[in-house]
């Protein structure tokens, strides 16, 4: 009788290789996750989310935002990452939106002192229902705010700026002296163009 050949199964989880991802410097370099890879080039690129709370572990209300890290190289056993976006949980946002109150967006590019490009998109919701032209006005005095304070910040003063609140703080501020609103603040920050890509950008013009 013909004996059957075997074939061996290779076992793909032992195979990969598991690294610790960092955060950014605005994070201290803190780890958020630790994961398998197949390899250190396929790795680069790989997007890992995490909340607020997996990185600061501070009020547990900060599982309400949502940031994206980027692994841009893989060094032994740690993997390097770099922001790539902050958002707001759909959960909270859903617990935001209120019948009878106007819900106002904004989004707009905006590019930080050391040369990186984010778009952001702000939200802000009020008591009551507004008009078009307070509306209006609304839009213009958050995009003054963000106009005179992020393009002083670096990357990190506004990464810190974005998850922490202080943006928010300081829009909340200017708006308030002419309008009630009950929110306001970053719903999304996307990273756009790195500063390096910014750079080989403008010399190609």
């Amino acid at each position: 009788m013909a004996r059957q050949k075997t074939t061996r199964v290779k076992d793909k989880w032992r195979e990969k290789k598991w690294v610790t991802v960092i955060a950014p410097l605005a994070f201290n370099n803190a780890p958020i996750a630790y994961i398998p890879i197949t390899d250190d080039e396929s790795a680069v690129g790989r997007v890992v989310e995490v909340t607020l709370f997996d990185i600061v572990k501070g009020d547990p209300s900060q599982h309400q935002f949502k940031l994206y890290f980027q692994i841009s190289k893989v060094e032994g056993d740690t993997a390097i990452s770099i922001f790539k976006r902050y958002e707001y949980a759909k959960e909270f946002l859903r617990s935001l939106v209120r019948r009878g109150s106007s819900l106002i967006t904004l989004i707009g590019d905006v590019r930080t002192k050391d040369g990186y490009l984010f778009r952001v998109k702000i939200i802000a919701l009020t008591q009551k229902k507004l008009n078009t032209s307070r509306k209006h006005a609304l839009r213009l005095i958050a995009k003054d705010v963000m106009a005179k304070t992020i393009p002083e910040m670096t990357i990190d003063q506004f990464i810190q700026a974005t998850a922490f609140g202080k943006i928010n703080s300081d829009i909340m501020a200017a708006v308030k002296k002419v309008i009630h609103v009950r929110h306001i603040g970053i719903e999304k920050a996307k990273l756009i163009r790195t500063a390096e890509a910014e750079t080989v950008l403008l010399q190609a013009k």
